[in-house]
């Protein structure tokens, strides 16, 4: 989310209002719910029958998703053109900014009033996942009722839990490493290259901050996305089944990696580093002229372009770019006691594959999963900075290595951690060995 651009917190239209609940009691409910849930897994499949005898029979279908007003107006478009298609099918559409989705989420979910079809990403699938709130849509996968064979591989793996199929990719995306062009332009210095290793991109920061004045990499050690991608090149993970990938040693290897950047002066100072960790994508220091590089998704190429005059680039994350996998931005998911289970799959399946409908939703969700329809999305493509992002994104596909699996329970808690440890180094209030030993044990609680 993260990922692809992340969701705006435009006024939505058409969401629930209600009071915020804590966030342990929307577990325990959600819990309540599961246990509950084989009554109305029951009463679902009569639905289904029903269905099937009469495939013209109206069904109105609630779907939920995150996002603001653009995003409201495409994915409305796609819907419509959808009952265009098939008149007996309806919608009730509900959204709203990300803030608190997952929190009315859970209350819906809890409350016995899940939507049929709702948007997720992987700081959440595995849980609902685990809990039995999401369909396994491998059957409709192997009927070939919902059909991925245009979709990357490892894009259709990111979506598997526990070898059920829990997720539909609504879009692709890739961690991207933007640098200024114009900056290195000016000063006559090389530009980064995929697959530089991470200790060549240090030295190739310490050369700009020389020669420009600005450092020449916003400092990664608090962003999990440059630790996963590291992690992977040494042999590990950021998970291993229920348990962490990694140990404390690790997370000690990879702060100090990056204290002898700061040390070398290749990255800004820790009061610019904790502005660059706690920025949206429009403040990034890449574009607020504070350093020559952020680490982001690929396809947040358009919004950092739309906060700087300067000409912007992207490569993979420095090492090897196998490290790198086709990641969800965000997934469609069926709730599993729904009634109409095989509509909501088929509208899964048109806003991946049919070519009306993937054009409207454009690039708003990430690249679209289908490749052959990539092509066709890119080709109406007119702003420079997302064709820059779809001509890199589709060469590291080329390159992509196997998923790793769907982050587990705790993920946000995980990032967050990570922040903090982090910047305990940055700011020198711990050595990297003792942040990293704190960011194990906060770690192991946030799974547990």
């Amino acid at each position: 989310m993260h990922p692809a651009t992340p969701p705006t917190t435009d006024t939505p239209v058409g969401r629930h209002h209600g009071t915020p609940v804590p966030r342990r009691r929307l577990l325990r409910g959600l819990l309540a719910a599961t246990v509950a849930a084989p009554l109305m897994f029951g009463a679902a499949a009569c639905g289904d029958d029903d269905g099937a005898a009469d495939p013209n029979a109206p069904v109105k279908l609630s779907i939920f998703w995150w996002g603001g007003d653009a995003r409201a107006k495409l994915t409305e478009d796609a819907l419509a053109l959808y009952t265009r298609k098939h008149p007996n099918v309806t919608f009730e559409k509900t959204w709203q900014a990300n803030q608190g989705y997952f929190d009315k989420l859970a209350t819906l979910t809890a409350g016995g009033n899940p939507p049929d079809l709702f948007q997720i990403d992987d700081n959440y699938l595995a849980e609902y996942a685990a809990r039995s709130t999401t369909l396994d849509l491998k059957s409709y996968q192997d009927s070939g009722k919902l059909d991925v064979t245009k979709f990357p591989k490892s894009l259709l793996e990111y979506g598997v839990v526990g070898g059920k199929l829990a997720g539909v990719a609504a879009g692709e995306n890739t961690q991207g490493l933007v640098y200024n062009k114009t900056l290195l332009t000016k000063h006559n210095l090389p530009e980064p290259t995929t697959g530089m290793t991470w200790e060549q991109h240090i030295a190739w920061a310490a050369q700009v901050s020389e020669k420009t004045g600005v450092p020449g990499t916003q400092d990664p050690s608090a962003d999990y996305k440059a630790y996963w991608i590291w992690l992977r090149q040494q042999g590990k993970d950021l998970y291993q089944g229920n348990e962490l990938g990694f140990a404390a040693e690790d997370v000690t290897a990879w702060f100090d990696l990056w204290k002898g950047a700061r040390d070398r002066k290749a990255t800004p100072t820790a009061d610019v580093i904790h502005e660059g960790n706690s920025s949206d994508v429009t403040k990034q220091l890449v574009v607020t002229g504070k350093a020559g590089t952020s680490w982001v998704w690929a396809n947040q190429m358009p919004d950092l372009k739309k906060n700087t005059k300067d000409e912007l680039g992207v490569v993979a994350y420095p090492g090897d770019p196998s490290a790198q996998w086709a990641r969800a931005s965000m997934y469609w998911s069926v709730f599993k006691g729904s009634k109409n289970k095989d509509v909501a799959v088929d509208v899964i399946d048109f806003l991946n594959n049919d070519q009306e409908a993937v054009k409207l939703l454009g690039t708003d969700r990430g690249l679209p999963s289908n490749l052959d329809l990539r092509r066709v999305v890119s080709d109406d493509t007119t702003d420079p900075a997302m064709k820059q992002s779809i001509v890199v994104e589709t060469e590291l596909a080329q390159k992509f290595g196997q998923s790793p699996q769907v982050p587990i329970k705790g993920h946000s808690k995980v990032k967050s951690e990570l922040v903090k440890a982090a910047e305990n180094v940055q700011y020198g209030r711990a050595t990297s060995a003792q942040a990293a030993a704190q960011f194990v044990e906060a770690c192991k609680s946030a799974i547990a």
